[in-house]
Formats: C-alpha cells, structure tokens, sequence
C-alpha cells in the first residue's frame, strides 16, 4: 500500500483548522516545526507576541508574523535598557504590522513624538496603546495617534509629564469609542481638559487621574454627569482639590460605579460617602479612602451594611474609626463577600472589632493591621480569632499587598 502524505492531503483551511484546535502556545510551536509549509501557517496565524527586538529583528517579525494583533514590547521598572525601543523600531512597527490592534511600550524611555508621528500614519486599526513613563512624549506626537488611530478604545499615559488638555482635545475630537484612559501623575491635565474629553468621549468606563492635582470637583461632576451609564472605575488617588460635591454627583449620576479610589481627598466627609454607598449599593466592589480624616464610624459603618457586594476596603489612617463601625454586621441576614480590609494606622480598632467582622465574613483572603497597636499577632492568639484558611494578615509590613486598590 502506498504511503500518503498529509501535506497532499490536506489544505491550508484544514491545517489552520487543525491548528486552532491547540490550546497552548507551546503545542502551537510544536506545530510549526513540522515542515516550512507548517511554519509558515503557524506563523501566520500566531496573534500575539512579547519581545525585546533591535531594528532588524522587527522587520524580521514583521515578514513572519504578518497577522500579529498584540505587540508587547514594554519594559520592566526595574530592568529597563536604554535607549531599548527607539523611534526607528516604531517606524518598522507602524510599516509592518498593519494589522495590530494592542501595543505595549510601556518603560520604553527612547521613543519620542517623531515615533508617536509614524504609529498614528500607519496604525489605523490600533485600538489600545500603552505608553506610560515614555517621558519624552508630549502633546504632538500623541494627537497625531489620536487623528491617525480613531477607533482607540484604550490609552494609557501615567508617568508622561508634558502632556497636557491638548490630548484630551484630540481625543475628544478623533476618538468617540475611548473607553478607557490612564493619566496619572499627569500633573497638567485640568477641569476643562476632563470637559472636552467627555464633549466627544462619552463611553469611558475607566478614568484614572490619580496625583492629577489640578483636577477637582468641577472636572469630576463634569465626567460624572456625561458617562453617567458607562463610568465602572474612578481614580482620584491625592487629587487634592476634590471634595464633597465630586462624590455627590458620581451619587447622582453614575449608579453602577464598581471601583472608587480617593484616598488623600481630605475634604470629603460622611454625608456624601453615605449617599454614594445608597446610589451604589449594588455595584460598589472596591473603595479606598485611606486619609480621608474627616470620615468616622457612620459612613464606613453604612457603607459595610449597604453595599452587599463590597470586596475590598481601605479606611487606612482613618485614626476616629473605632470598633463601633463593625457593630451593625451582627444584623445582617447574609453573609459579607469582602476579601480586602486595610486599617492600617486606625490606632482604635482593636480584636473585639475584628472578632465581629469575621463572624460575618468567611471570605476574607487579606487584612491590613500595620500600626494598629491593639491588633497584634499575640492578642490575635490570645482571644483565639480565627482567621479564614486562605486570609493573610499583614502585621508588620511584611507581606505583599493586593493591587485590587492601587
């Protein structure tokens, strides 16, 4: 009997079917080292990719990987090069990989706007752009990815000082379908920038502005009232100039609010966590409020029994809370899903409060007690607490923090 060979057997359609079939990464390699036929259909089918590459290598990629959707080639904190990707590589990105839709560059200090220029000519399919702490960048090179790239849908640009409201003009102009957008530590970026953003750029259901310090409450309410239906996560980590009016109006208008950050917003106080915690009560997931002083045991107390669906918590250096915030819990019908609680720095909550906490909640996996002087692991002990299998309890600093409130 004849042998038969499958590549005569069988066509392309019916080997990227085979191929799809693969649920790793690894078998697809596999699948690519049968033949050079083989090769090239894995190759051709392959989506995404991470690499550190010069020049030549990209345009390399570029021949093989031609169908490639995400591209990441950021870098690490703590093990960046210099100049790593350069403006030159972003030209061969922008020529070759026509049909990528996710870029990473994130840490990538040695790209500046003339690269921006050529990702925004040659990218129009790119719906999501990373390019936090490329701190060359400015207004320029980021408005032309907003005229070239209109369909983005993520942009994130935490770290890049020069930016300005200019961006968010362009954005406002180019980008309708902007959903979600990272400008923290953008010191720049004001209450009439945030206005022009959502003149345009009504879905956004992520907005970070944390250490964004001329945002205040105008800008807020602004945001609020305008992405009323899609606004999901809120970032406003120091921005010092928010207060009342701000929570008040996410209260008003934005009812499915899932994850608030205002901690260092000292100004807020308890009638306006109150009615956020009403509106809210269904949705709210993740609140961290550390330093906000002028909240004490009502809010946090109303916020524990309202909102039924709250998972992670931080109250820390909130020092007026005391152990009469978890006295409402025994009244509950249903048991807490909270898995995050940070006090650290509440000086007066001690193991009588927590003992009424954990009698409600089963699912606590982290707690936050640093500088809590009556939460110590010995008085933990000797009161007999007991603490859910899986749950973590940072004493002393020694344990890594969840980034559920970061």
């Amino acid at each position: 009997m004849a042998s038969i060979c499958i590549n005569e057997k069988l066509t392309d359609d019916e080997l990227r079917s085979i191929l799809s079939k693969l649920e790793n990464d690894k078998d697809r390699e596999i699948f690519g080292l049968v033949c050079k036929r083989w090769l090239g259909l894995q190759s051709n089918e392959r989506k995404r990719l991470a690499a550190r590459a010069g020049t030549h290598m990209l345009q390399k990629m570029a021949a093989r990987f031609s169908r490639l959707i995400e591209l990441d080639l950021s870098q690490s904190v703590s093990r960046s090069f210099y100049p790593g990707v350069t403006d030159s590589d972003l030209a061969v990105i922008a020529d070759g990989f026509r049909c990528l839709k996710v870029l990473n560059l994130q840490n990538c200090k040695g790209i500046s706007d003339k690269g921006m220029s050529s990702i925004g000519g040659g990218l129009s399919s790119l719906q999501s752009l990373n390019v936090s702490y490329c701190r060359k960048l400015t207004d320029k090179g980021l408005s032309a990815v907003a005229e070239g790239s209109q369909g983005l849908r993520s942009l994130h640009l935490d770290g890049c000082k020069f930016v300005t409201d200019e961006v968010l003009k362009a954005l406002s102009k180019n980008c309708p379908n902007l959903e979600e957008l990272g400008l923290q530590g953008c010191t720049s970026i004001t209450d009439c920038g945030l206005a022009d953003l959502v003149s345009g750029c009504r879905q956004i259901h992520f907005l970070d502005v944390n250490k964004c310090s001329n945002v205040g409450d105008s800008g807020v309410s602004t945001v609020s009232e305008a992405c009323s239906s899609f606004l999901r996560t809120l970032k406003l980590m120091d921005c010092f100039r928010v207060g009342n009016k701000s929570i008040l109006s996410l209260a008003r208008f934005c009812k499915n609010l899932e994850t608030l950050i205002i901690g260092g917003c000292r100004d807020i106080s308890d009638d306006s966590i109150k009615s956020l915690a009403t509106s809210c009560q269904g949705s709210l997931k993740n609140l961290r409020m550390d330093w906000c002083l002028n909240i004490s045991n009502s809010s946090i107390s109303f916020i524990l029994t309202k909102c039924r669906n709250l998972e992670a918590l931080d109250i820390g250096c909130c020092g007026e809370v005391t152990d009469a915030v978890f006295h409402g819990l025994g009244a509950m019908e249903t048991e807490m899903r909270l898995k995050v609680l940070k006090i650290s720095s509440c000086p007066k909550i001690t193991v009588t409060g927590i003992g009424m906490l954990l009698d409600k909640c089963n699912s606590l996996e982290y707690l936050d007690v640093r500088s809590c002087p009556h939460m110590t692991k010995s008085g933990c002990d000797e009161v007999g607490l007991q603490f859910p299998d899986c749950c973590k309890v940072n004493f002393n600093g020694s344990l890594n923090e969840p980034d559920v409130l970061l």
